[in-house]
């Protein structure tokens, strides 16, 4: 185990995180009470005691070096599950005021396979895309919808291809396999209507991990593979967590930040799963066979390391795998309109996708 301390003048998210942390009610470090000077201990079991003093990095945009700068406290009291849904339906309708703007579409909701959908077709769409369409499995912790706006508006613009995102069942009233479920049958209604090689599948945070999942799925039922997937800054096991989980947030250098522990990850997705079975955990699995694959991530993502370790993972079965890794940014930060990286990474994913679509 970790146990990292940072001091920092930066970093703020305002996606939601993976998972609602267990707090100890403490008041916030004051800055009187700020570590100065960096510092480093190592015990005898190899637990590492540090603080780091890490600023800014001048490379980023200014509007990304504005969006880690605001000062969040490292203590604060747990928010209920009632309240995260709240939020995060209120931030999910900012994301598509935002992005809406920059990338009009049309949106139509409805069901697919009796799973409720959010279909988003672009102004402006491809002549030759009529016969392709892309399947998003969105963000928000495996209990809310914090992505299915900010991951399907820009990339159905950026492609010109219709995006179906998945509104699949939620823990803890649905723990695995459910949402795993839901995506499964949606894909296997799209086949009768597109050819496989005509379809990705991609997601961000619980949404990149539903997207690994399914991959296994459907190689376990015999099912033809999608042109491609993309995995957004993804979890590769339930049973362990990566030194990133260790150091940092989900808002990356700010806000609130619990030691690991040994217990299985986010109890209530995992239900009565074993944490290593390899659809829930696909690091476990055979991935020999998947589709092409796309990771991406960023230096202060919580999920770094567990996006690093599942595109080895890939690379190893002999996947064409690629990992781009954005400076200095938090966990899943694409979500925000107004940042330049948030445009390029996007236009990355939109890229791959198109490359691994028929012409």
């Amino acid at each position: 185990m970790r146990l990292f301390s940072i001091a920092v003048a930066c970093s703020s998210i305002l996606t939601i995180p993976l998972v609602i942390a267990q707090q100890t009610p403490r008041q916030p470090t004051s800055a009187s009470e700020a570590a100065n000077r960096d510092s480093s201990y190592i015990d005898s079991k190899g637990t590492a005691h540090i603080t780091r003093i890490v600023p800014v990095p001048q490379d980023l945009s200014p509007e990304a070096q504005k969006f880690i700068s605001p000062s969040v406290p490292d203590e604060a009291p747990a928010e209920s599950l009632e309240q995260r849904r709240k939020h995060t339906d209120e931030w999910s309708l900012r994301a598509n005021a935002m992005w809406s703007k920059l990338c009009p579409n049309k949106m139509e909701s409805t069901t697919i396979a009796g799973v409720p959908v959010r279909a988003f077709t672009p102004a402006t769409m491809r002549a030759d895309a009529r016969d392709q369409v892309l399947i998003n499995l969105h963000g928000g912790g495996f209990n809310s919808d914090s992505g299915s706006y900010a991951e399907s508006i820009p990339i159905a613009s950026y492609t010109g291809i219709k995006v179906v995102a998945v509104l699949y069942r939620l823990a803890p009233e649905h723990p695995f396999p459910d949402a795993v479920d839901d995506a499964v049958a949606v894909y296997k209604e799209l086949l009768k209507t597109y050819k496989p090689d005509h379809i990705v599948v991609y997601g961000t945070s619980a949404g990149a991990v539903l997207t690994a999942e399914m991959a296994v799925k459907l190689k376990q039922l015999s099912l033809p593979m999608p042109a491609a997937l993309g995995i957004f800054s993804t979890l590769d096991s339930f049973a362990r967590m990566g030194d990133s989980w260790a150091m940092y947030s989900l808002r990356g250098l700010a806000g609130h930040l619990e030691p690991p522990d040994a217990e299985v990850h986010d109890s209530y997705y995992v239900g009565a799963a074993a944490p290593k079975d390899p659809v829930l955990s696909p690091i476990y699995a055979d991935l020999h066979g998947l589709p092409p694959a796309l990771f991406i991530t960023s230096g202060r993502d919580a999920l770094l390391s567990s996006t690093a370790n599942l595109h080895r993972a890939y690379l190893r079965a002999g996947i064409d795998a690629r990992l781009v890794v954005f400076d200095a940014l938090p966990h899943a930060f694409w979500y925000q309109a107004q940042l330049p990286e948030s445009i390029e990474a996007n236009h990355i994913m939109a890229d791959f996708f198109l490359r691994h679509l028929p012409k």
